[in-house]
């Protein structure tokens, strides 16, 4: 079996998904997302955890052109693959409580969009890559432009053009790369072997990176994110944060380090600096939000701009812990806006200052809402612990200080969201919250899964860490082979 199958099966039913109608497009969807998951574990069951690409596809598409359909994966595209598998099939779960207009475009963009992911996570040619970037991005602005809040056109226009900007940047790295290799190729194997001068480098790094930072986001790039978050509908939101913000990681970790070591290397010490910087900004902002979807959005923020600390202090420990992470993150965050969907629909409101005493009425809903929250905020035996944990040891490697920064602000993310929960949660009830009942059918099971993940995952993270153990360390001990006089 090859990784061909993981990539066009979600587009064959993307195709097929229109051809329902009513209740049976959701059914036709989760099945098809399931047999995706079940395709990436019967994968998983066959991979070797060492740093060889494996599964791999290599196709002539325009040869000519030095274009090809190569794809594979190693352990970190495995995590990936995982991610995307297990999240799309529960952010499915999560809309069946809702009635889409046009539910079959609905659930086919969403399908689309899993096969563009799966693209940007596994390709191994540049050109290839780029496609799977944009693929992307496509399903994603329709989204939330047809399904989305009352400002939805604006914000999504904001949105579409940052991060089509950005990929132009990429775009541009990629081609400078192509041409500077003797076979003419998009091979990413040949990249790795170009030896650019540092002038140069410096340049393939500014335009990777502006593509990347725009995606995680990461500040100061991040200011389409929290009005696209929110004005998106729920099961937009939770594509974006749960998986797409992940593209940007996962190219800085593939593309933009490797390809531009010495150009990473020089401003290596800014790229850690607006890491912390946006922890602390988001983790501030989110302190004042009233809107409990946005508070989220800027939590979000702050959780990505640790992981691309860890990640920019380039370390194996740092690797690791931006692996679980990305993970944890995922399933955290789609927690997260699921619960807050669950509140906006029964309530009509997401501000806190109407909310009150849920618990009272809601126990299995409180219970779930917690375990998410303690997640969020990284309690020790939860998934949040082990990344955080290991992010934050990588940033002490590099500077004190920046530990300091980027520990305190996270300090401040645990107090936002308990302070949340309370909030919604705790106190007397009120004469909306009084109506709210408790979670049921589609709602429980999605709510048991990413509970369940968040608490197994938190007690036993070392066969997740394993997977992508061999390859994390192949490709940072081959990066800085690239500088051993600045090592």
């Amino acid at each position: 079996m090859t990784v061909s199958i993981l990539i066009f099966l979600p587009v064959i039913a993307a195709l097929a998904v229109l051809l329902f109608n009513n209740n049976a497009v959701k059914h036709a969807a989760l099945t098809f997302s399931i047999a995706e998951l079940a395709i990436a574990l019967v994968l998983l069951s066959g991979f070797v955890p060492n740093a060889s690409v494996q599964f791999a596809v290599d196709l002539p598409w325009i040869p000519k052109l030095g274009i090809y359909f190569n794809a594979g994966i190693d352990g970190i595209s495995m995590m990936m693959v995982l991610l995307t598998t297990i999240l799309v099939p529960l952010i499915i779960l999560t809309t069946y409580k809702h009635q889409y207009k046009n539910a079959g475009a609905f659930y086919a963009l969403i399908l689309f969009m899993q096969a563009g992911l799966l693209v940007v996570f596994t390709a191994l040619d540049g050109f290839l890559f780029y496609v799977g970037w944009e693929a992307a991005l496509i399903p994603i602005y329709f989204i939330c432009s047809l399904w989305g809040g009352e400002n939805r056109i604006r914000v999504t226009l904001k949105f579409f053009i940052y991060t089509f900007s950005g990929s132009l940047f990429m775009l541009l790295a990629i081609i400078y790369l192509y041409l500077q290799t003797p076979s003419r190729t998009y091979d990413i194997t040949e990249f790795y072997r170009l030896t650019l001068d540092p002038k140069h480098q410096v340049y393939v790094f500014w335009a990777f990176f502006v593509a990347f930072a725009i995606k995680m986001p990461l500040f100061p790039f991040h200011t389409w994110q929290p009005d696209t978050y929110t004005e998106s509908p729920s099961a937009g939101t939770m594509m974006l944060s749960g998986i797409m913000l992940k593209m940007g990681i996962y190219g800085v970790i593939r593309w933009m380090i490797p390809n531009a070591p010495l150009g990473f290397f020089q401003w290596q010490s800014m790229t850690i600096m607006l890491a912390v910087i946006g922890i602390g900004y988001a983790s501030i902002i989110a302190f004042t939000q009233k809107d409990g979807k946005r508070l989220a959005a800027y939590s979000s923020i702050a959780h990505v701009g640790l992981i691309a600390a860890g990640i920019f202090v380039w370390t194996t420990e740092g690797l690791q812990g931006a692996m679980i992470q990305m993970l944890s993150h995922g399933i955290n965050i789609v927690g997260m806006f699921f619960i807050w969907d669950i509140i906006s629909r029964r309530l009509n409101t997401r501000e806190l200052s109407n909310l009150g005493g849920i618990a009272k009425v809601a126990p299995k809903f409180s219970i779930a809402f917690l375990i998410i929250v303690l997640g969020t905020v990284a309690l020790p035996l939860t998934n949040g612990f082990v990344g955080e944990f290991l992010l934050l040891s990588s940033v002490f490697q590099w500077n004190i200080w920046m530990l300091a920064a980027a520990g305190s602000t996270m300090i401040f993310g645990a107090v936002y969201m308990l302070r949340m929960y309370k909030k919604v949660m705790q106190g007397p009830t009120n004469d909306l919250t009084i109506t709210f009942t408790d979670i049921s059918g589609s709602e429980t099971l999605a709510l048991s899964i990413i509970c369940a993940l968040i608490i197994i995952i938190g007690i036993y993270p070392q066969p997740i860490l394993h997977i992508s153990e061999s390859a994390v360390h192949a490709l940072v001990n081959s990066v800085n082979a690239k500088f051993p006089q600045l090592k």
